[in-house]
């Protein structure tokens, strides 16, 4: 039976496609404020907290510890659930490529260690918990990911644009598909395990195998471009932004993919969204449905590694 759901960030890219599908599903749902909001009182009679909170890179050591430590504290005194939106950080450069819930959490670098220690802290809280992993988001409008910021930013040019090599596998989940699980996995929490890390595979593509959906959504052939990443490494000293978006570069180069069978066990009716209406859905506000796509001119090939 759907219940109350707290939304944490319900701005946010995650919040905002789970307090969407939420009410969707007709639960009722209470988007945190954080102007005037009290996160105890806020709290009180809910059964879910959705926690898509995520600060910027660069304040995640100062914010993340103490941002679990209020929730935990939340959770423990009302008995909701947690569910939060987990990424694959934890699991370091000499991961394997398949990402599952055993996958130890091995990652040494700043941001990884930092979700390492936050989804530790949960496991180990005893509050209920339900970790929701997925790789990198396609949204249904702009909100400041890679694939609007960089890689299809250049449509209207007729340009992709890819930020490593184009033959390996690289995670992607269309969002309201995850919300739309969520919200499932919440439903069912009482069945679940205390603490449950679940992968959501979404679509595991190659930029290669992007680029040309990408060319069959937008309806026109669109030039490749590599993003050179020189200009980040150079302001890294001194931007802290551009210093943990080098950090993670990794996984531009690093083949993954994250294992359907766990949330395939749980919910075998579930259905992600087909590959080409998410990315219609994902360039719609990049492109004019009256005007053609410009023909790439950019010389068509293999992106180099960085």
């Amino acid at each position: 039976m759907p219940g109350t759901a707290l939304i944490l960030g319900p701005t946010g890219r995650f919040g905002r496609n789970a307090h969407m599908a939420f009410c969707e599903a007709g639960w009722r749902v209470r988007p945190f404020d954080r102007a005037r909001d009290d996160l105890w009182d806020a709290a009180w009679g809910a059964d879910i907290i959705v926690n898509g909170w995520n600060p910027p890179y660069p304040h995640w050591a100062r914010e993340l510890p103490g941002q679990a430590a209020r929730i935990i504290e939340v959770a423990k005194a009302t008995g909701a659930t947690v569910l939060i939106p987990g990424n694959v950080y934890p699991f370091g450069e000499g991961a394997p490529a398949l990402f599952g819930p055993d996958t130890p959490h091995a990652a040494t670098n700043t941001l990884g260690r930092l979700r390492a220690e936050m989804e530790a802290a949960y496991r180990a809280s005893g509050v209920s918990t339900i970790v929701l992993r997925a790789g990198d988001y396609l949204d249904t409008e702009p909100s400041g990911n890679w694939f609007d910021k960089v890689m299809s930013a250049g449509l209207r040019q007729g340009v992709f644009t890819y930020p490593g090599p184009t033959d390996q596998p690289h995670a992607w989940a269309f969002l309201p598909d995850v919300a739309r699980a969520a919200v499932v996995l919440a439903e069912r929490r009482e069945s679940l395990p205390t603490f449950v890390d679940i992968p959501f595979a979404g679509y595991t593509l190659t930029g290669a195998e992007l680029h040309g959906a990408l060319e069959r959504a937008s309806g026109g052939r669109l030039a490749l471009r590599h993003m050179p990443w020189w200009p980040l490494r150079l302001a890294a000293p001194f931007w802290p932004l551009g210093r943990h978006l080098v950090e993670m570069s990794y996984l531009w180069r690093k083949p993954h993919g994250l294992d359907p069978a766990p949330l395939a066990a749980l919910l075998p009716e579930f259905r992600v969204t087909p590959l080409a209406e998410a990315l219609a859905s994902a360039i719609q506000h990049q492109i004019d449905p009256d005007e053609p796509v410009a023909r790439g001119r950019a010389r068509r090939g293999k992106a180099q590694p960085v």
